[in-house]
This record gives C-alpha cells, structure tokens and sequence, in this order.
C-alpha cells in the first residue's frame, strides 16, 4: 500500500485525535500542578530585589513658607506728616528705640491751649470761692439782723439765693477744669505718639512709609515699618484635607529649603490652625512649625518642603512597596497589615506566594515584620527595563 493511499485512508483521523488528545492532557496537568502549589516558573527577565536592613521612616509632606514667630507692624496713632525715620531696612533696634517722628506742631498747639484754659478756669475758681465767702457772710449777717428786724425776710432770702447760686458757679468752674484737664491729658498722649518708639526688639523687615508722607490715621492705622525677631521662625505649613487628622501637636518635623545643599532643620509642630484656606476648591489647614534660627540662614518668605514624621524604625528589614502583592483581611492589626508576595526560592528557581506582614510604610519601602528574612529575593510589580535585561542584577536595600 502506498503512503498516499494510507493518508487517505480513515487512519489519519484516528491518528490527529489521539495527538489533540495527548497535547490538551498535557496542558491540563502542568495548568493543575502549577494551581496546586502556586508556583510560578522563574524567567530570567523577571525584575527581582533582595530583602536587607536598613532605617525607614513614615512621613506625611506639605509645602510652606517662613515667616518671624514674633513681629509687629508698627503704626501711626495720630495724623500728620512723617518728619523723619530714624531707622532703615534691616537695622537692629531695641525697645524703646525711637523710630520715627510725626509734625508735631498741631498737637503741641492743643497742649498749649488746653494748658491756657485751665490756667484761666482756675483763676475764676479762686474768684469764685471769694464771692462764696463774701455770700456767705452777708447771708449770716442778715440772719442775726432779722432775729431783731433790722433787716426784711427779702433781703435775708436774697442773701441766701446768692450763697448757694456762688456755691453752684463753683460747683460748675470745677467741672470744667476737670473737662479740661481730661482734654490736656489726651493732647498730651496724642503729642506723645508723635514720636515713635519701638514696643519689642527686633530687626527692621519692611518699611512701608517714607519721610516727607502724611500719614492719615482717622479711618485706620497706617503702618510705618514691621519688626521681627528673626532668632526664632515659623513655617506655615498648608497641609492637605486627607493629611490634617494624623497630625497632632508636638509632632517632629523636619524641613529643607530652596538652595540649602540638602540640610535639614528640625522642629516641632506647634499649632494646628481651625480655618481652613480654600484654593481652587482644595481645603488646605495650616500647621505651625518653630524651628531656631540662631545662624540667621532662614529668612522671611522663603519655601520649604515640609516633612510630619508619623513614625520610623531604624535597622529594620524592609521590603519595596511595590513587591508588595494583595493585601489580606486580617484581624491580627498588632502584628501589622497581611499582604501576598512573590518569593523566589533558591530550592527549585520558581516563584512562590508568601503571606508577610508589614509595619511602617512610606512610598517606596515597607517594615518586614514577619514573612521574610535577609537575603531573600522577591519579585517586583514592575516589568523589567528591556533593554538592560542582559546587565540585569538582583538590586539590594539601600540605606535611607
């Protein structure tokens, strides 16, 4: 029988259904045997990182501008023009230090006047008490002459009207003075304020009026300059909505600044401020952070990058965050959160699935507490760089 004739006989069919038979038993047992001991075959390509020691730390971020812990903008209490500034941008000042000078002619006029008008009301005080006692001496003459009627009752009621009308003039020329001596006491303040002093040492920051403007402060008070005690800062922190509620009071913080060649300052979270700023409909709280200043390096407006320490460990085993597979429901919390991971085992070069749990977490690594030991390799999430397969290395922790 020739070959022909043989493939075209019904043998060929029996011959393909066996072969279609054989290759789908096959399929289904390795597919059953990976499934029953979850394991993956190890490809070379596949990215892979090793288990080490090292310090990890749990932060929350924020941006945030410097500005004094203590200032004052200090004003102009009265109105007038600015004679001169006894200070610049800059200088250092000491309570007390006069500052500036505002005309004080106006005012010095009103403390004359009010002066002259109580010089004048006392004069009439003592003229006053004069016709008191020679009223009242009248009116006790008149009483003894009526008793034996030398006088009419007329004249001795006319007697005692005039006693008590002086007694009442008197009554009203104190008044006065007092008025007017309240009048001189404010004069006397408002001349004061004419020269400026300083209410706290500090450093001048801004000045804000030159010598030679009038100054207007009926309606509000215009400020002249701001000083700042620069030896101790405060960064204003604009935290996030999602953020706000793991910050607390006395939270350590550290921060770094634009140009700073990566040095970091330290402080603590001082306040947390209740209202909210809005911007382009993001809810934003302000936290307070006092850091010390003695080298003078920090300066007014600069930013900083803000770092909230929520926790972090030191020497401890830590695993890349993405190695990390499907976390796991778990009730054990103390022990800290359950998720899957891919382990390469050195037995059989295959990848196997490991329950570990994890404590502190920032963005590119997790605390190991339980699962894993040093040295062990395990696969990331991340697809492998083609190009660089051939120079691939299994990655070890670095030290934060």
């Amino acid at each position: 029988m020739s070959l022909s004739s043989l493939m075209s006989s019904p043998f060929r069919y029996g011959y393909g259904v066996l072969l279609v038979i054989a290759i789908a038993a096959a399929v289904g047992l390795g597919f059953y045997l990976t499934q029953q001991g979850k394991v993956e075959p190890f490809k070379t390509d596949e990215t892979i990182a090793t288990i080490g020691y090292g310090d990890i730390e749990e932060n929350v971020t924020a941006q945030g501008k410097l500005e004094p812990k203590e200032y004052v903008d200090v004003g102009a209490q009265v109105t007038g023009q600015l004679q001169k500034l006894h200070v610049e941008i800059g200088d250092v000042v000491k309570t007390g230090q006069l500052l500036a000078e505002i005309d004080p002619r106006i005012y010095a006029s009103r403390v004359q006047a009010d002066e002259a008008r109580i010089n004048t009301l006392q004069a009439q005080l003592v003229e006053q008490e004069a016709l008191i006692l020679f009223a009242n001496r009248q009116y006790a003459r008149n009483q003894k002459m009526y008793l034996t009627k030398a006088v009419s009752l007329e004249a001795l009621q006319n007697s005692e009207s005039t006693s008590k009308a002086a007694l009442a003039r008197a009554d009203s020329i104190r008044a006065q003075l007092k008025e007017v001596q309240s009048t001189l006491a404010g004069d006397r303040t408002n001349l004061g304020y004419t020269k400026i002093f300083a209410p706290m040492d500090g450093t001048v920051v801004q000045q804000t009026a030159r010598a030679g403007q009038t100054l207007n402060a009926n309606q509000q008070t215009p400020t002249i300059m701001q000083l700042a005690k620069l030896d101790k800062m405060t960064v204003r922190a604009q935290t996030a909505e999602a953020d706000i509620m793991r910050i607390k009071p006395g939270l350590p913080v550290y921060f770094t600044t634009l140009g700073s060649e990566q040095r970091r300052w330290q402080g603590n979270v001082r306040q947390i401020l209740p209202t909210p700023e809005v911007l382009n409909n993001v809810v934003l709280y302000n936290v307070l952070v006092d850091v010390d200043n003695e080298d003078g390096q920090l300066m007014t407006g600069m930013s900083a990058q803000v770092f909230f320490v929520l926790g972090e460990a030191k020497h401890v085993l830590m695993i890349p965050v993405n190695a990390l597979g499907r976390r796991l429901p778990d009730e054990d919390n103390d022990k800290g959160r359950a998720y899957q991971v891919k382990v390469l085992s050195s037995a059989d070069n295959k990848l196997h699935e490991q329950l570990i749990r994890v404590g502190l977490q920032n963005r590119r690594f997790a605390e190991v507490r339980e699962g894993l030991s040093e040295g062990d390799k395990v696969k990331l999430a991340l697809p492998p760089n083609k190009n660089s397969r051939s120079q691939f290395k299994p990655p070890t922790m670095p030290r934060l």
